[in-house]
């Protein structure tokens, strides 16, 4: 194999294959990325056995084959050369060496054979639709923070992708939460997405897809089989095992009859929960809401440390309540709203407290409240 390419292509897809590939491995195959021309175009591709990337850029071929290198020493090597540069890969008659020349410098890099990179089967597709990428960020980002990490509820390790009827429409929704909170975003089901099955995507498929999707003009092409899921975006084609279980009824802990409605600056809300929660333990975190007639009293205690308040005035003129929550979950909450203002509604100081966006009607969050 012997191409030449332009610096830029070669890490922009080095940048989004390598970071698929764990940097410790016992299958030494795994840390490599597999390298193959194909007509005008190096093709990249790495996998961790659960997720698969691949990325076409463009090159000069000036003789075909495959090979496979370590993924995160290639990807430091391209990083720490000068911008405009060409770089040149070549490896020798036995493919055991790659050769990587750029202007004065040159590596020498072990090979490992293309027959013995892994190939993810993705099975038969039953169904495929377009979203723009857009969209499915907004998806994604409204959602991703409340994945659960506990490893024992794995079901919850992950965004749950699926249909629901909504006001007559048929609606995509995804749905992510770790038992404490919960967070839902919504758009119109594209054509193609009608009767898909539930589908589980998971927290690392979640995460790569997030950076992947920073074109707001491209239109993302997703594929799903009865295990696996397939995201075309442009160039770059992700596929990984969806993640075999089964999600709780998570319709069941959003509230319907709440009754107390609090209406707060977002901003002025957010940085009070910032400094009160400055004094808090990191376990506990937990700061109290005492909600009485258009006012808001922050109150944070830990006996290690000290004590703090904050008032805020504030659109609310339900009966007194005093509730706590976990500071951080708060502004999680508050950091994927985009309205000025921030809906609470609230039954009592044991019930699960709705949170609306107020300029964001496809979305809407869940927050269990702590003792405090």
């Amino acid at each position: 194999m012997r191409v030449t390419l332009e610096r830029a292509n070669l890490l922009k897809s080095l940048n989004h294959v390598h970071r698929v590939v764990e940097r410790r491995n016992t299958i030494p195959i795994l840390s490599n990325v597999l390298l193959k021309t194909d007509g005008g175009s190096l093709e990249m591709k790495a996998t961790d056995l659960d997720l698969e990337i691949t990325e076409a850029t463009p090159a000069v071929v000036e003789q075909a084959g495959a090979t496979t290198v370590a993924a995160h020493l290639l990807y430091d090597i391209v990083r720490k050369l000068p911008d405009g540069a060409e770089v040149m890969l070549s490896t020798d008659a036995d493919g055991n060496m790659m050769t990587v020349i750029s202007g004065r410098s040159n590596f020498k890099l072990q090979c490992l054979p293309q027959s013995d990179f892994p190939e993810l089967t993705a099975g038969e597709f039953t169904h495929t639709f377009r979203l723009d990428s857009a969209v499915l960020r907004q998806l994604i980002d409204r959602t991703q923070f409340a994945i659960s990490t506990e490893e024992t509820r794995y079901y919850l390790n992950g965004i749950y992708m699926h249909t629901a009827e909504h006001e007559n429409d048929i609606v995509l929704r995804a749905v992510a939460t770790d038992g404490h909170r919960l967070a839902r975003c919504e758009t119109v089901a594209p054509n193609g997405a009608e009767a898909m099955p539930g589908i589980i995507i998971p927290r690392k498929t979640v995460g790569e897809l997030q950076k992947l999707v920073d074109d707001p003009d491209i239109a993302v092409t997703i594929e799903l089989s009865d295990s696996k899921i397939r995201f075309t975006i442009g160039a770059v084609v992700l596929t990984s095992k969806l993640i075999d279980g089964t999600f709780p009824d998570y319709q069941r802990v959003i509230p319907t009859g709440n009754d107390k409605d609090l209406l707060v600056d977002r901003q002025s809300f957010a940085a009070a929960v910032d400094r009160v929660s400055t004094v808090s333990s990191e376990r506990g975190r937990a700061v109290k809401l005492s909600l009485s007639s258009g006012q808001l009293m922050l109150t944070v205690n830990n006996p290690d440390s000290g004590s703090a308040t904050e008032e805020i005035a504030v659109d609310y003129e339900a009966d007194a309540l005093d509730i706590g929550f976990n500071a951080r979950y708060l502004l999680d909450v508050t950091n994927q709203l985009g309205g000025s203002d921030v809906k609470f509604t609230l039954a009592d100081a044991g019930s699960p407290t709705l949170i609306i966006d107020t300029a964001d009607e496809a979305s809407l969050y869940v927050l269990m409240p702590m003792r405090v």
